[in-house]
């Protein structure tokens, strides 16, 4: 049976018009061995196990959700097979249709089969032993048919794991709620479905076999496949940051390592916009400098925007970053930082975020600015408006604030200066408003004017040019309270132990339509 026949009962239950869901029209190629669990929250929890074969997802409904736990037998139900694009489907199903609610990618990776060389044959049969290879699951796993199937009863199944290495008593998948993808779990899913994305493989990081590769490739250039695309690199050892201060040091590969692994979390604040780069081709013991403009050696795959209204002498092509390869392509080319703008290429007038600057001067502390963070925690919650703090990497703090469609740059500019100018007000000592650094002072700005088209503030997971190769990255409110913040705490080298460990606490608040109260 063809892929296209075995997905008439999936498109026959949705409504493509309404549901986010990917359609499956055009199935990639029946060849691949991933596998991928959802956690779905619909009108009861359960976890969806689905098995990449014969061009499709064959696909099973686990109420209780797998377990490397041995002696546990868990029931699933077999549904209908869905398309391979849904692999990596994270989102909200609207209420009222088929499947309604919250998604997120639990666990990914590949997987084989045990016995026999025919899985789409094993399943008819009624079991299929396979071994997964996830970054939560792991070992030989089994799944037999019990019962139903017959007069349109779905089929009912047992799904198991061996007594293997991988086998581990007491293990709930419960205890791991975070999903490989975003770092998000099904809440913060469900409080922002707009920021959710349908199906994007390109959202995903690189595999241990393409990072393998990576490693692989020799010092002075080579070709690297990562999510299907190939990237050219060179100069892979040259240093970027130099060791200091006891920070190791890092090279141009650490870098394109660093960004690729990161890019699930990253993307969500770089896709559909146009990116501003920061250059280092030298690493940061020489000068750098902005370069807006896509270099004429782009890839086709890498996506570009011509701002129609930009003025003569003004960049006009510039580069939208979707992948983990774009991600590369960059590093290699020198982008240090990254500056998405505040609006997408579809609305470039009209921004998503509302930008709240703490610009610590050359006499401030670390802590004055803290103190600043605070105080618009306060006025935030009086204004029951929601945004979240985030640490630079170098000095300051900033505030992203979330808002919907229809505002202008002349709007959120104006909010924010009127929030701050009645923050300011309450510590005059600390702050200046002063334009000209050198009439500061010393002092803190808060700054208002980053609300202007392409008017930009460094991305959340951004490395910053500075020793140690500090990373600016999303915080609790909750954490300003944290003695040990500081605002280049975290590096490219723990960046991705602080996601594992804690998520993006920003995540959830990309997309919200939020309104601005007048002021």
């Amino acid at each position: 049976m063809s892929p296209t026949d075995r997905l008439r009962r999936y498109r026959s239950m949705r409504d493509f018009s309404i549901t986010g869901e990917p359609s499956g029209t055009e199935p990639p190629p029946p060849a691949g061995n991933r596998f991928v669990v959802q956690r779905h929250r619909a009108t009861r929890l359960h976890y969806d196990l689905r098995l990449e074969m014969g061009g499709v997802l064959v696909s099973w409904a686990v109420p209780k959700g797998p377990t490397l736990d041995p002696d546990v037998k868990r029931m699933a139900i077999h549904v209908e097979d869905h398309p391979l694009d849904y692999y990596d489907f994270e989102g909200v199903i609207p209420d009222g249709e088929y499947g309604g609610g919250d998604v997120i990618v639990w666990d990914w990776g590949t997987w084989e089969l045990a016995d026999g060389e025919d899985p789409v044959g094993a399943v008819a049969e009624g079991s299929l032993h396979v071994d997964l290879h996830g970054e939560k699951l792991d070992g030989r796993f089994v799944l037999v048919r019990r019962g139903g199937g017959a007069d349109g009863e779905k089929e009912q199944w047992l799904l198991l794991h061996k007594h293997d290495e991988a086998a581990v008593a007491g293990w709930d998948p419960e205890d791991h709620p975070r999903s490989v993808k975003s770092g998000r779990t099904n809440d913060e899913v469900e409080m922002a479905p707009s920021a959710t994305w349908t199906s994007s493989a390109s959202f995903a990081g690189p595999t241990e076999e393409e990072l393998a590769a990576l490693d692989a490739l020799p010092a002075k250039d080579g070709m690297w496949e990562v999510g299907g695309h190939e990237v050219k690199l060179s100069s892979l050892d040259r240093v970027y940051f130099p060791a200091r201060e006891g920070h190791a040091a890092v090279t141009k590969r650490d870098l394109v390592r660093y960004y690729t692994t990161v890019a699930p979390s990253m993307l969500l604040y770089l896709a559909g916009r146009p990116i501003n780069m920061h250059r280092f081709p030298s690493g940061i013991d020489e000068k750098g400098f902005w370069h807006k403009a896509a270099p004429p050696h782009t890839p086709d795959w890498i996506r570009q925007w011509e701002y129609e209204d930009a003025s003569d002498g003004d960049t006009r092509d510039y580069l939208v970053l979707e992948s983990a390869a774009a991600l590369a392509f960059v590093s290699n080319y020198g982008a240090l930082e990254l500056h998405p703008w505040t609006s997408t290429a579809d609305r470039p007038h009209e921004p998503t975020w509302a930008l709240i600057d703490i610009d610590p001067g050359t006499k401030a502390t670390f802590e004055e600015a803290v103190e600043l963070a605070r105080l618009y925690r306060t006025a935030l919650e009086h204004l029951d408006v929601r945004g979240m703090p985030k640490v630079t990497g170098k000095r300051g703090l900033q505030i992203w604030v979330p808002v919907r469609p229809g505002y202008t740059f002349d709007d959120t500019r104006d909010w924010v200066e009127t929030v701050s100018r009645a923050v300011g007000a309450m510590v005059p000592d600390l702050i200046s408003w002063e334009w000209d650094v050198s009439k500061r002072g010393g002092k803190t700005r808060l700054d208002f004017t980053q609300n202007a088209i392409n008017k930009t503030l460094v991305a959340p997971f951004s490395a910053r040019p500075a020793p140690g190769a500090p990373v600016s990255v999303p915080i609790t409110w909750d954490e300003l309270d944290d003695p040990d913040l500081r605002s280049d705490r975290w590096t490219v080298h723990d960046v991705a132990e602080r996601l594992a460990t804690a998520g993006d606490p920003l995540a959830p608040l990309v997309g919200l339509e939020q309104a601005l109260p007048r002021l």
